[in-house]
């Protein structure tokens, strides 16, 4: 009778350690829904948006293309580690409450190699002023500055550009720094 007992227990959580580490891996290396925490995406996305990204371009160093919609890590001054990537996991974070607001989304606007101009509250890419659809007003006591994007990082911005801190703030986003890109919400 126990040994039946322990064989139930044994299959039960088999099943639920491998259910995790599945998840785990799906959400580190693959897919993974987050929210929109904050005002800075408007009008593309709301506070509190559920939206849906893909981490398979961060797994196979894919560079973002202007305008996709990103996930970075903010902690720009220092590298990461596998170990930010289980801390940053939503899966983690239901576990053990840990809560920072270091990821962020924003928009590509500048890749490796791009002169990045801020100009009377406009943004010129290679001194080309970038049609922006997408931004919820115009840019209002921006400071006039030129950014040279190095090799490996990227520029990015929130599309309600007077509330929002980006790439204007904490510099150019190393690539390894981009977590993953929106796919739908």
């Amino acid at each position: 009778m126990l040994s039946q007992w322990a064989r139930e227990l044994y299959t039960w959580s088999s099943a639920i350690v491998i259910g995790i580490v599945v998840a785990l891996f799906v959400s580190i290396f693959l897919f993974q829904p987050t929210k929109v925490s904050g005002h800075s995406m408007e009008p593309t996305l709301h506070h509190q948006n559920r939206i849906y990204i893909s981490k398979i371009p961060r797994t196979f160093s894919y560079n973002p293309k202007y305008g996709d919609i990103v996930i970075i890590d903010s902690r720009v001054h220092r590298d990461r580690s596998f170990k930010d990537d289980l801390v940053d996991n939503p899966f983690y974070r239901l576990v053990f409450g840990h809560e920072e607001n270091t990821v962020w989304v924003k928009r590509v606007i500048g890749k490796p190699g791009d002169t990045i101009e801020i100009r009377d509250n406009q943004v010129f890419r290679n001194e080309q002023k970038v049609n922006e659809p997408y931004i919820k007003e115009k840019m209002t006591n921006t400071p006039n500055q030129t950014i040279q994007v190095p090799d490996n990082q990227i520029f990015v911005m929130g599309d309600n550009r007077n509330y929002s801190q980006d790439s204007r703030v904490i510099g150019t986003i190393p690539i390894d720094h981009v977590l993953g890109i929106k796919l739908f919400d």
